[in-house]
């Protein structure tokens, strides 16, 4: 039985506040934007209001936010007006173009889209992983933007140091199959294209991953893709880094193109310092956001993780060494990362004391 997002553990109790805050979602009409629209009303985020807002090719679009539907908007500096949290879902140059407009407003920003990565006074953010560590962030008066850690490096550094708690880790191996929606709306529909263009033998579109995709598994994309894959793979590496520190080790990462559209999937070769049975580890690992499955049916899958909070990991022991250990895990990448960027705002709320319906 799979967990409930809606009640899974974590789930913020703000909406019990009488505090309510004024949203925006920049990229409202992507995957993620989407993903962070349905995530903000099941953890029933305080907003009195919510703005949607993207660039000209979503303007206009009709969409919701609870039962009152709205109009999609451009992104502008009245828009941003009064807005105490804003939510960069857009791609990396469109984040760049316009971040400096919430700033501008005081905005608190939380950014998806890594654009700000990097930044002076930007922070990387990954709460799953802060609350494993006993880390409780200092509350910022200042307003400094927070950068939402890659779901991949959020996912890893939680198995990993689960793992590492109850018996010291030498070293890990990870291959990581990383799903279209990586690349957004876009993605989705060219390997969707590809797949139906194939079955019917005409010429495969490559705007995006400049290489099939569909029916193919890769290690690389086609020159012309933006942004190359190994780009993904150093992010995921240069993140799980910066959010499990030194307490576990870094793990040696192949990262995969694969024929799915929704969700991550992992398989992680770890060798221990001492041999440990199956039923000590799925004791370590067991808890908050990890779901341990045995049956076949609810076994990981990208199919089975789609639309649930929950990584889905299966384990099994390496017949051939002693000290070796499986995992097969999935995760849908879209909800992991809408939630942590939901959970970084909840713990921001402390730090605006204006942020009181105006």
């Amino acid at each position: 039985m799979k967990n409930d997002p809606k009640t899974s553990a974590g789930r913020s109790d703000t909406g019990t506040r009488g505090d309510a805050f004024r949203l925006a979602v920049v990229g409202a009409a992507t995957l993620k934007g989407r993903e962070l629209k349905e995530v903000l009303a099941e953890r029933n985020f305080p907003a009195h209001d919510t703005r949607l807002l993207d660039d000209e090719e979503s303007l206009g679009q009709v969409d919701s936010v609870g039962d009152e539907p709205t109009f999609i908007q451009t992104v502008m500096p009245e828009h941003l007006e009064n807005v105490d949290f804003t939510f960069f879902a857009s791609d990396e140059a469109y984040t760049r173009n316009t971040w400096e407009m919430a700033r501008n407003a005081s905005s608190d920003i939380i950014d998806l889209s890594y654009a700000l990565e990097g930044m002076e006074g930007v922070s990387l953010r990954a709460p799953w992983v802060e609350r494993e560590l006993g880390i409780t962030p200092a509350i910022d008066f200042g307003g400094a933007p927070v950068v939402v850690a890659h779901p991949a490096a959020m996912v890893l550094a939680l198995l990993l140091l689960r793992i590492q708690k109850a018996n010291p880790i030498k070293s890990a191996v990870v291959t990581a199959f990383e799903p279209a929606s990586e690349h957004g709306r876009r993605g989705m529909d060219e390997l969707h294209e590809q797949t139906v263009n194939l079955l019917s033998f005409q010429q495969l579109p490559r705007s995006v991953f400049d290489v099939q995709v569909a029916f193919n598994l890769v290690d690389r994309l086609g020159e012309k893709s933006l942004p190359p894959l190994a780009s993904a793979e150093e992010r995921i590496l240069r993140h799980f880094r910066a959010i499990a520190g030194d307490k576990v080790v870094v793990p040696s990462l192949m990262l995969l193109q694969a024929p799915i559209f929704h969700g991550y999937a992992f398989s992680v070769y770890i060798e221990m310092t001492n041999p440990m049975k199956l039923e000590q580890a799925n004791e370590a690992l067991a808890g908050p956001h990890i779901e341990i499955t045995q049956g076949f049916e609810d076994a990981p899958s990208n199919v089975n993780a789609a639309g649930q909070e929950q990584v889905q990991v299966a384990l099994r022991k390496d017949p051939g060494h002693a000290n070796g250990l499986w995992l097969w895990a999935a995760s849908d990448n879209l909800r992991v990362e809408a939630v942590a960027a939901v959970e970084c705002a909840e713990g921001m709320i402390g730090g605006r004391p204006r942020g009181k319906v105006q």
